[in-house]
């Protein structure tokens, strides 16, 4: 007769990592990106922004400083030696601005997509070759364009991010991560709408310089033609 194997202890399975409790934050530090912000990281599970899944920053319109959220992350993932890509971003990048900020621009693409942005981002999170995928979808997307979404980019190292309208904040979403974002007058102001286990109690402000008082700190004309699709995709083949 085959011995049965012992029950495990409720204590066992809630200890560990990839299982969270509804009143706690998950805790995955292997599958987070620090987002260079300490009181933010302290809201997000794991410590930082997820890999392997997909977030969604909302946003009323584009150009309040929002990107400023995300350049240290992008320079941890560039200094790594990871590939970025930005999909139809509503602004041609400053070249000067973001390589001061650490972002190696030879590893950093542009894609021009329209339509076929939903298309894009799947096929360049599902080719596995980049650290860092972010994109602004002309057009709403569909709960299965999102689903897809979520399903190129799960299990993968990879931090992806939809840059949304806070319109889209009504509708459901597969992204485990939803962050409204807007400005501030000393910054931005950021309100966690989903995450994983409890929800957030309140917004935060972060003390994060804006590009009104950082001339031509992100945006600008200073940045080579955006790359083709198939480019993109062939630069990591």
């Amino acid at each position: 007769m085959s011995a049965v194997a012992a029950p495990l202890a409720l204590a066992d399975v809630l200890a560990r990592g990839d299982v969270w409790r509804g009143d706690a934050l998950a805790d995955l530090p292997a599958a987070a990106i620090p987002s260079g912000h300490p009181e933010l990281d302290a809201e997000l599970p794991g410590g930082g922004w997820p890999r392997g899944n997909l977030t969604e920053l909302l946003v009323d319109r584009a150009g309040a400083g929002e990107m400023s959220l995300l350049l240290p992350t992008l320079a941890r993932l560039s200094g790594d030696g990871g590939w970025l890509a930005l999909v139809d971003p509503p602004w041609r990048p400053h070249a000067p601005a973001w390589a001061a900020a650490g972002i190696d621009l030879s590893r950093l693409v542009v894609v021009r997509a329209a339509r076929q942005a939903a298309w894009s981002v799947e096929q360049l999170l599902a080719s596995g070759g980049f650290a860092g995928v972010l994109a602004w979808p002309e057009s709403g997307l569909d709960a299965r364009a999102l689903r897809r979404l979520q399903v190129a980019a799960e299990g993968r190292p990879v931090f992806a991010c939809l840059w949304r309208s806070t319109a889209a904040s009504a509708a459901p979403s597969p992204a485990p991560l939803r962050v409204a974002v807007a400005a501030d007058r000393t910054g931005l102001a950021l309100r966690i709408l989903k995450r994983r286990g409890r929800p957030a109690s309140r917004p935060l402000l972060l003390s994060i310089p804006r590009p009104a008082r950082i001339p031509h700190a992100l945006a600008g004309p200073a940045f080579p033609a955006a790359t083709s699709r198939s480019a993109a995709l062939a630069a990591v083949a």
